[in-house]
């Protein structure tokens, strides 16, 4: 809005996490603008939402901020300095393509969001976002264990800005612990060392 500053036009009060389609979706981004560091707070679903429900709205909300650190983190990233998706050395291939082959870190991070907002997108995966199913958990899953990659690849192969990143939002301990809350990510699969806030 013309003349309002950024900081106001999020300043609406806390709304409740039930009673309309997008009660969660409106209570959880809330939360995320007003207390983004409360990473327990945060990843615990409010009183009448279901955790499947809360979920779904985690993931689509993650989808929102990892779209932001892929686009901060491709100042750096570039497809010349990083041409294969990589963590330490650990080399991932991308299954945008068809069939999965070497990708750079960039279009790896690109293809998976995509990947995932088409998921949530899917009517005939997600029909009703307030009834999420059990047969979700494996569409989350996936999401969740492609998604990492990218925090993976930061943290060994851009550890400033993954650093930047993660002090100004606590977005990867948010996936973390929401991963190990609800056990969407075999804890092998986690590389990177604990940080204070997983």
């Amino acid at each position: 809005m013309s003349g309002m500053r950024e900081e106001e036009c999020f300043g609406w009060e806390c709304p409740a996490a039930t009673g309309s389609e997008f009660a969660a979706q409106e209570y959880l981004q809330w939360m995320v603008r007003h207390q983004r560091f409360d990473v327990e707070g945060l990843v615990t679903e409010p009183a009448g939402v279901s955790r499947l429900s809360w979920l779904y709205e985690h993931l689509r909300q993650m989808c929102v901020e990892v779209g932001f650190y892929v686009s901060a983190m491709h100042a750096e990233c570039t497809e010349k300095v990083c041409p294969v998706m990589r963590a330490g050395e650990t080399t991932y291939y991308c299954a945008g393509h068809g069939r999965p082959r070497p990708c750079s870190a960039i279009g790896y991070s690109v293809h998976t969001l995509d990947y995932a907002v088409r998921q949530l997108s899917s009517a005939a995966s997600f029909p009703d976002r307030r009834q999420v199913g059990e047969s979700s958990v494996k569409h989350f899953q996936a999401m969740m264990r492609r998604l990492y990659r990218v925090f993976a690849h930061a943290y060994f192969h851009h550890r400033d800005f993954f650093e930047r990143q993660e002090s100004a939002t606590c977005l990867y301990a948010r996936f973390v612990r929401l991963a190990r809350r609800h056990d969407l990510t075999p804890e092998s699969l986690i590389i990177i060392p604990d940080l204070p806030t997983t």
